[in-house]
C-alpha cells in the first residue's frame, strides 16, 4: 500500500484520513500471468496501480492483436476512455507476470473524488497526465522511425526486453519480429 500512497501524495496532500480511506477503498488483488482483467467490450470499472508485474493493453484490428502499452510497477492502469467514459472498452488488458494490484472502483473513485478535495485533485492530475501523454505520444509516433520508436519505448521502460515477449513490443511498434531483431543489433 505504500507505493500507491506515495504516487497519490506526488499529486496531492494526504492526511490521515485520506489515507484511511484509500486503504479502505483500494483492494489488493493477485492476477496470474495470462489473465486479463479487462476485456473488450466490457465497461472499464476499475482503476488499477501496479504493485508487481507487467501488464499490457491491446486490441484487435483486421483479426490481429496490437500491442497498445505496457505497465509496469508503480503506475496507474484501465483503459482510459472506458473507464473515463463509462462505455464499452475497444481494448483488453492482460497481465504478463504474475501481477499484484491496487484496484478501486469507479463508483468509489468518484465518492473519494466528491469526498475528498484533495483526491480530486489528484484524479485531475492523473487524468492531465494521461492526456498529456497520450496526446504527445500518438501525434510524434507517426514521424517516427522504427528505430526512433524502439529507442524511445526503451526510455520509459528500459528493462522491457527482459520482461515482455519480442512480438508483443513487434506488435505495438508496427513492425515485424525480424525487423526488430535488426534494430536491437
Amino acid at each position: 500500500m505504500q507505493s500507491l500512497l506515495q504516487e497519490i501524495s506526488n499529486r496531492c496532500f494526504l492526511t490521515p484520513e485520506l489515507q484511511q480511506h484509500i486503504a479502505i477503498n483500494f483492494e489488493e488483488i493477485l492476477v496470474r500471468k495470462g489473465e486479463k482483467i479487462l476485456v473488450q467490450g466490457n465497461r472499464a470499472n476499475y482503476l488499477y496501480f501496479t504493485k508487481k508485474g507487467v501488464l499490457h493493453t491491446y486490441y484487435y484490428h483486421d483479426g490481429k492483436q496490437i500491442s497498445s502499452w505496457f505497465y509496469a510497477e508503480n503506475y496507474f492502469i484501465t483503459s482510459w476512455y472506458s473507464f473515463y467514459a463509462q462505455n464499452q472498452s475497444f481494448e483488453e488488458i492482460e497481465c504478463l507476470e504474475d501481477c499484484i494490484l491496487y484496484r478501486i472502483s469507479y463508483k468509489n473513485y468518484q465518492r473519494l473524488i466528491a469526498d475528498f478535495p484533495a483526491f480530486g485533485n489528484f484524479a485531475r492530475l492523473l487524468a492531465e497526465e494521461m492526456l498529456t501523454f497520450i496526446d504527445k505520444f500518438s501525434k510524434g509516433w507517426s514521424f517516427l522511425t522504427a528505430k526512433e520508436k524502439y529507442d524511445l519505448l526503451l526510455t520509459y521502460f528500459p528493462d522491457i526486453e527482459l520482461r515482455v515477449k519480442l512480438g508483443y513490443i513487434a506488435s505495438f511498434l508496427g513492425i515485424s519480429q525480424e525487423t526488430l531483431s535488426r534494430i536491437r543489433k
